[in-house]
């Protein structure tokens, strides 16, 4: 299966629009954005479960990045409510489910072959940062030097640039933006190749959005089998 894998081409993906398609495991539905491959595949999607779900245990390969977008996450480690965010590196396992149902953004087989850093910020943890021009604060989340990756507030009504020397990747959270003209409300989702600035306008309600600047896939990313 390959869906968007041109990472050559600006990506703009209204995902709340999209069908929900049924996972392997009862309960739990993708939307998929980004995927090469079958069941092992280098993919983005938002992830729903319903209430009282779970997918088997299963061992990271090529790692794993999250957001919790509504609801309360959960493994065998804890509870991650909505707002939490974490990286689960290769060679990590868990038994992901939720017993209230909850929404999240995933990422899966995008890790560095040298990323073994495992990280959770719960809401509202990380380190605060200036906040671009139009922002009203951002909260750095993860920087390694190959990838820096926040959540920002953006003001009502403000002009947004982001400049893109090595990739960009956005997911609005709540609020609402528009690029060019296109709107996006929450679980809308921009790739961008390197070069390409953002360039966004936000509603009357302002945005949140969470933000990653890396290349759209690393030269030594984890091999899939």
């Amino acid at each position: 299966m390959r869906i968007n894998d041109n990472l050559t081409v600006p990506v703009i993906v209204q995902a709340g629009q999209l069908p929900w398609i049924q996972s392997p495991a009862a309960g739990v539905d993708r939307r998929m954005l980004f995927r090469i491959g079958d069941e092992v595949a280098r993919a983005t999607s938002i992830v729903r479960y319903a209430p009282h779900s779970a997918f088997p245990r299963h061992t990271h390969g090529g790692g794993e990045e999250i957001v919790v977008l509504d609801g309360v996450f959960q493994d065998e480690h804890g509870d991650y409510p909505a707002g939490s965010y974490f990286r689960n590196p290769p060679g990590t396992s868990h038994v992901p489910a939720s017993e209230g149902g909850c929404t999240i953004f995933v990422r899966l087989w995008q890790f560095r072959d040298g990323d073994r850093d495992q990280i959770v910020r719960r809401p509202a943890e990380g380190r605060q940062r200036e906040p671009r021009s139009g922002a009203a604060s951002a909260l750095e989340l993860f920087d390694d030097g190959f990838e820096n990756v926040r959540f920002e507030s953006w003001m009502p009504g403000s002009s947004v640039t982001v400049e893109n020397a090595r990739g960009l990747e956005m997911l609005v959270l709540a609020g609402s933006l528009s690029i060019g003209d296109q709107t996006l409300l929450p679980q809308g989702w921009v790739r961008l190749p390197a070069g390409q600035p953002l360039r966004a306008v936000c509603g009357a309600d302002g945005a949140n959005v969470w933000l990653k600047d890396a290349p759209l896939l690393h030269p030594d990313v984890c091999q899939m089998p």
